[in-house]
């Protein structure tokens, strides 16, 4: 995803507040082999990107940071929100390298809540985990991860085990802990 960026030289806080006036956003971005570097997000374009992001994935996208002419592949490690607005006000990009690994955390997708005869029964739902943190290369960032609960019953479970994970990707959480779940439904 193409996002446009500039460099940003002045931190008083009369400039901070004329590129949130302008509608930008603040951010840095870093690698490990290179000094953080203080940049301007263009905010009209980060928008329209996150709204046809779809939900949970903004973690495992990729961009392409243009700047100076250059462009730099990227990952968001941190984004912070206004508290009374939800408006963007800061985002931390972490810089690719093709031969170093990464270390994201992957959305997992349930499918087949719809057709569970647990939950028809009246069973109870629950995704206990909804994020995986993996380790890959960049080129190997999965968008998310799938898990069908299609056959489960009240009182089953899917673990992490269950997830099809690629060969090139290493979970980084243990494997047998429990991420959906059919409860018993309440009893009135």
């Amino acid at each position: 995803m193409k996002l446009t960026v500039s460099k940003r030289t002045s931190s008083t806080k009369s400039s901070i507040k004329a590129i949130r006036r302008n509608g930008d956003i603040l951010a840095v971005m870093y690698g490990q082999e290179r000094a953080v570097e203080k940049i301007t997000v263009n905010g009209l374009e980060f928008s329209a990107i996150l709204r046809k992001l779809p939900q949970g994935q903004l973690s495992t996208s990729v961009f392409d940071l243009h700047l100076d002419g250059k462009i730099h592949k990227a990952i968001i490690k941190d984004i912070q929100y206004n508290v009374a607005t939800y408006n963007v006000e800061h985002i931390d990009f972490l810089l690719l390298a093709d031969e170093q690994t990464v270390t994201v955390n992957v959305p997992i997708q349930v499918l087949g809540v719809a057709e569970c005869p647990g939950i028809k029964l009246g069973g109870t739902f629950r995704q206990v985990i909804r994020t995986l943190k993996v380790s890959c290369l960049p080129k190997d960032i999965p968008s998310e991860f799938q898990i069908d609960i299609h056959d489960l019953n009240i009182m089953q479970s899917k673990r992490l085990s269950d997830i099809a994970i690629p060969p090139n990707v290493r979970a980084l959480a243990p494997l047998g802990e429990v991420a959906v779940v059919i409860a018993k439904g309440k009893v009135s």
